[in-house]
């Protein structure tokens, strides 16, 4: 029987295994390895997002190994388990990639649940895939006891014909073959070659975006960013998470200390100078929802207008992942941005130091490099993630517009309700320059689940048409995608939001220096058009995809599900 004098350190776990009456739990826990010392020592949870299903995720088993061997070390009891993980990749373009964005919300609650089922007294929570890491941050804000997350890793690139390949070549290299620019033969090498082993997507899509994004927030250790996921240096970061995370609990430094309203704005502003992805928007907003923090898409646009894009990253730019991190990664960026007053110095972080002092001492980048841009040598001026509003937007849309597809566009509406009607068009050879590809019923509550729309964009780039046509949607795109594309559009058809209302031949304008998305129509014939509108059947009446359109909120206030004000 424990009876550890100090339950400073031992929060919660105490009320788990101190006493005589705690003994059946006490007995529980002898039986996964647990010796009599271990009741006496901070236990932390060590949240593993490994599957098999994807190569994401495909050794983050072992990355938990590595964290728990670190909490041990320091006199903490680890305790690994398991979270769920789904491939988007995989998924990209079926009925199953609804799934997608309702995984984040059951990665946090299923992280809370068994954090505050077992009474772990800290967390350290290990992400690969797009999902994994807001829904580890989501969980973690919510349960605010001290924790640390870590990021899986990049993928290593492959390569067909000297040519460095990632899954988005796959998904281009289709639209591609449908339009005879390659054979068969060239698309099944590419298809065997881009995905060389495990890690996230090579690019600066979603994952890397969000990794760098919670680096910035201070969430992360120095680094946890930009480490391929097979290295040396990401055993390490791990052994060092299990560490550190034993100092946050001796110095109860939680979550809510360190996810501040600056440390969003930190991490918004290094989102906007890497060129990161729209679905990061998503997340900040879902992230800083669960933290009771004020962000909304008005900041994004605040920020964007001081911060430069500067990184020639995938997908619309040059370099990959793997190649930022042979020049130093994310931190010389970071201290770039702190020494031009961008960032919040003062702001906390995991290693209980600020970030500031974290960056004391970074070197820069090697002066030959091209990847990153000096500030007054952007490669766009202000942000490439545009939010707009109009007729079409009352609530806000997400554009990703870098600057190289232009600044504006107006063409002819081509409806879908769907994004497979709409991938089909593209493939067929129906859209044509000047058209706006109309996707729409993708929402959050209408698809339900706001699929991303990486097939129709890659079969457009693939079909050379990325100068010529335009994509708005309700639902999200890849990290991948890149062209003259809108996202997030609210309100969603679904609700009754005007894109409910869009016509064949409708004329639209996307401008990004104004920040408009507006229809050509009066107001006169926008109500008329909303007054004959019917809300469709919901697709699904039962399970997760039902409960979740239930529940969800709009995507301009993040697309969570536990916010019922």
């Amino acid at each position: 029987m424990t009876n550890s004098a100090d339950k400073n350190n031992r929060t919660f776990s105490s009320k788990i295994v101190d006493g005589m009456e705690r003994a059946p739990s006490r007995a529980m826990l002898h039986a996964v390895g647990f010796t009599t010392n271990d009741f006496s020592k901070p236990q932390i949870g060590v949240a593993s997002t490994w599957s098999m299903v994807t190569p994401c995720n495909m050794h983050i088993n072992k990355l938990a190994d590595y964290a728990a061997e670190g909490i041990n070390s320091v006199d903490g009891k680890a305790v690994i388990f398991n979270t769920i993980t789904i491939s988007d990749g995989i998924s990209m373009g079926t009925e199953g990639m609804k799934y997608s964005l309702v995984s984040r919300e059951v990665i946090a609650d299923s992280i809370e649940t068994v954090v505050g089922c077992q009474g772990f007294d800290g967390v350290v929570a290990i992400g690969g895939c797009d999902k994994n890491m807001p829904g580890c941050m989501i969980a973690l804000a919510r349960l605010n006891r001290p924790a640390i997350f870590v990021y899986g890793g990049t993928i290593m690139p492959g390569c067909h014909n000297k040519k460095k390949l990632d899954v988005v070549s796959v998904f281009e290299a289709v639209g591609q073959r449908a339009n005879d620019k390659i054979d068969d033969a060239d698309l099944s090498a590419i298809e065997s070659k881009a995905i060389p082993g495990a890690g996230s997507c090579g690019g600066m899509y979603t994952a890397n975006t969000m990794a760098s994004a919670i680096e910035a927030l201070g969430m992360s250790l120095s680094n946890s960013s930009a480490q391929t996921a097979i290295s040396d240096d990401k055993k390490m970061d791990c052994e060092r998470a299990g560490k550190a995370v034993l100092s946050l609990v001796n110095n109860d430094i939680k979550p809510r200390d360190i996810m501040t309203k600056q440390a969003f704005e930190n991490a918004i502003t290094v989102i906007i100078a890497l060129g990161g992805s729209t679905n990061a928007v998503l997340h900040i907003l879902a992230m800083a929802s669960a933290t009771d923090i004020d962000i909304t898409l008005d900041d994004f646009t605040r920020i964007g207008k001081r911060v430069p894009m500067v990184a020639d990253l995938k997908p619309s730019g040059r370099y990959q992942m793997a190649e930022l991190i042979e020049i130093g990664g994310i931190q010389p960026l970071m201290k770039i941005l702190l020494d031009h007053g961008l960032l919040h110095g003062d702001c906390l972080t995991v290693t209980g130091k600020t970030l500031a002092e974290n960056l004391a001492n970074v070197a820069p980048y090697p002066k030959n490099q091209d990847m990153i841009r000096p500030l007054d040598k952007p490669i766009k001026s202000e942000s490439h993630l545009v939010i707009l509003r109009g007729n079409l937007a009352s609530e806000g849309a997400v554009a990703k517009i870098t600057g190289k597809e232009g600044l504006t566009f107006t063409g002819s509406a081509k409806v879908f309700d769907c994004e497979e009607q709409a991938l089909q068009s593209v493939l067929n050879g129906d859209i044509i320059k000047g058209d706006v590809i109309v996707i729409r019923y993708e929402g959050p509550k209408g698809g339900p689940g706001m699929r991303e729309m990486l097939s129709p964009t890659s079969a457009v780039m693939g079909k050379g048409l990325g100068q010529d046509v335009a994509l708005i949607t309700d639902g999200r795109f890849s990290g991948g995608t890149h062209g003259f594309v809108v996202g997030h559009i609210t309100p969603e058809a679904y609700v009754g939001g005007p894109l409910a209302i869009v016509e064949d031949g409708d004329t639209i304008t996307i401008d990004a220096e104004k920040n408009i998305l507006h229809i050509d129509l009066n107001e006169h014939e926008i109500n008329r058009r909303l007054e004959r509108w019917q809300a469709p059947a919901p697709r699904y009446t039962r399970g997760v995809l039902a409960k979740y359109a239930k529940l969800v909120n709009s995507a301009s206030e993040g697309a969570v599900t536990d916010r019922f004000e």
